[in-house]
């Protein structure tokens, strides 16, 4: 009976061939060929014989089955990329196995602490933003990089002067010099005095 008889056995898995979508075998390298018959197990085999059931068990531990057929996959992949060392011992599916445990715990792990943040930090859906503000961004999307970032940095994250240029890594002089272009060439481009966006820059 095979190591893995009872998981087999337990999900109606007992064929030699991976059902349910699994993926096909990786595509097994030269240099990884089965040399030793004595010793040495075929991959192609291995594969066959064993895909479904240590999905079976990742399926269970996991609770998906697209995701237990990667981490499986991938364990798999492992096993192939050092396949001269793992077809020398003598069960190279306990190595398979283990690894692939492995990679579902880490895989578990992430997952809870992914649903803990999603449950804390709930989505916050946000309006659309008023013509005004589109406007004042479609005008800041003219001005060249650097002070378009001294802009947005100084009067929409309400940083400091100083802050940006640290931030920034320039003097606190070159800031005001773009701020100040910056400030003419918006308010050419909004025109109107009634815009708030324009009056919002104009009065910074």
């Amino acid at each position: 009976m095979d190591r893995d008889g009872n998981s087999m056995n337990a999900a109606g898995a007992g064929s030699a061939t991976p059902t349910h979508g699994a993926r096909r075998a990786p595509e097994r390298s030269r240099s990884g060929g089965t040399g030793d018959e004595g010793r040495h197990h075929d991959f192609d085999e291995l594969y066959a014989a064993h895909f479904t059931s240590v999905t079976t068990q990742l399926f269970a531990y996991l609770g998906d089955r697209q995701e237990a057929q990667d981490v499986t996959q991938e364990a798999f992949c492992r096993a192939l990329q050092r396949w001269r060392e793992v077809s020398a011992y003598d069960d190279p599916v306990a190595w398979v196995r283990r690894v692939a445990w492995n990679l579902a715990t880490s895989h578990f792990r992430r997952s809870r602490v992914a649903a803990a943040f999603r449950r804390r930090h709930r989505e916050v859906h946000t309006p659309e933003p008023s013509p005004d503000r589109v406007a004042l961004f479609a005008a800041l999307r003219a001005l060249p990089p650097r002070p378009r970032q001294a802009v947005v940095l100084h009067y929409l994250a309400d940083q400091a002067i100083v802050d940006v240029a640290e931030s920034m890594q320039v003097s606190t002089g070159t800031v005001k010099s773009w701020l100040h272009r910056a400030r003419v060439a918006l308010g050419e481009q909004l025109q109107s005095p009634a815009n708030p966006g324009a009056e919002e820059v104009r009065n910074a």
